[in-house]
């Protein structure tokens, strides 16, 4: 089972439209609202491949009770903790080319009460998970080692962590030494401070990673593929996409698909590209189903392609 933490949840709305033009009344041709945050949408894709999962939620307002509902509806168990702040809402608008234009809302700020009954809620479900994903940006009133207590605590319990944040938050919690963390290239190059150009920059970033207290790294590098760096070295995996209908979300199926596989090796990287590339060519921040997913098409290498430069590169 996969439990996943999600500190800022929200509710995602995308807007799918014939044009963006701004100062004008746009028309959606289609929309859909999802549950959204990194953690959550762990969840999602781990619920579409038919496999349990809990999803540990600050719930709060009428936006809190609709994101505990459709997580239900999904087949998510959700743990919701009472926050005095109302949950989130997202906006996604998509153009016909894939192009998106995303307004994210900073969310609730949590008081110290709430924030160690976050805490306290993931010691209590702990106990037998085969992993703790946690994701996603902290709310105001966490502090940035709030994630590096929950790795300390976690631990404790004998659970593994898949941490997936960026900035101060990730550069605390290296300290704890967490078992995966999920970059991609801009959070790869902001941790290590310096840009990222080519592959090979990409995995001397993951390295350093490694050195400062991560166990594994697993870097979604957009559409040039993705990097798994571990006590085997290096791995490089990708997979065409005919076209990107929307990227929200394609890096949490990637983590997905990785835990879900077992979270460690060739093969678990083989999965989070197939799970990535499905979900590219999804809807909003749809997860893909076992239906959508072409393993056949992914191919993986220990034949790290280092001098490839990255079609964008991380500044």
């Amino acid at each position: 089972m996969i439990l996943t933490v999600t500190p800022n949840p929200s509710l995602d709305r995308a807007y799918e439209l014939p044009v963006l033009r701004r100062g004008t009344v746009l028309r959606a041709g289609a929309d859909r609202v999802d549950p959204g945050g990194k953690g959550v949408n762990v969840s999602r894709a781990v619920a579409a491949a038919g496999r349990r999962t809990v999803a540990i939620v600050p719930l709060g307002g009428p936006e809190g009770e609709v994101l505990a509902r459709l997580l239900g509806e999904r087949g998510i168990e959700a743990v919701g903790v009472p926050i005095a702040g109302s949950t989130r809402v997202n906006i996604t608008l998509v153009e016909p080319d894939g192009t998106l234009t995303k307004v994210n809302a900073p969310g609730p700020e949590l008081t110290p009460a709430e924030a160690e009954a976050l805490l306290e809620a993931v010691r209590t479900r702990s106990s037998g998970v085969d992993w703790i994903a946690c994701c996603g940006s902290l709310p105001r009133g966490l502090r940035p080692r709030w994630y590096a207590e929950l790795v300390r605590r976690a631990h404790r319990a004998g659970a593994r962590i898949a941490l997936d944040t960026s900035g101060a938050a990730l550069a605390a919690a290296l300290e704890e030494r967490p078992d995966v963390v999920k970059p991609n290239a801009a959070e790869l190059a902001e941790v290590v401070g310096r840009p990222l150009t080519t592959v090979g920059d990409a995995v001397k970033a993951a390295e350093e990673l490694r050195e400062r207290g991560a166990r594994a790294v697993l870097a979604s590098l957009g559409a040039d593929g993705q990097l798994l760096v571990d006590d085997d070295g290096a791995h490089f995996g990708r997979a065409p996409v005919a076209a990107v209908r929307s990227d929200v979300g394609a890096g949490d199926a990637s983590l997905a698909g990785f835990l879900a596989a077992g979270g460690a090796g060739p093969g678990a990287l083989a999965a989070a590209v197939a799970h990535g590339a499905a979900a590219v060519q999804l809807p909003g921040s749809a997860m893909p189903t076992p239906a959508d997913l072409d393993p056949a098409a992914v191919t993986t290498t220990a034949d790290v392609p280092l001098d490839r430069a990255l079609t964008e590169p991380a500044p």
